[in-house]
């Protein structure tokens, strides 16, 4: 996500503590969560499928074995 749209989220929080924000606001706000969240999700799910189990005891040619 680009750092111009959390910067956005950021400057929409802040003017929520203060005042009400416009339904235009709101939405944006919501949309602007959904796609953050998305991408958040998106890094976890590379991350954790780039995670390689290696078993204790290397195999007969001496790697590691991987559960993938």
């Amino acid at each position: 996500m680009e750092q111009s749209k959390i910067d956005r989220i950021n400057e929409l929080a802040r003017k929520s503590k203060v005042e009400e924000l416009s339904a235009e606001e709101k939405l944006e706000q919501r949309e602007l969560r959904r796609e953050f969240l998305a991408a958040i999700r998106a890094d976890l799910t590379r991350t954790l499928e780039s995670i390689e189990f290696l078993d204790a005891e290397p195999d007969n040619d001496g790697a590691a074995a991987s559960l993938s």
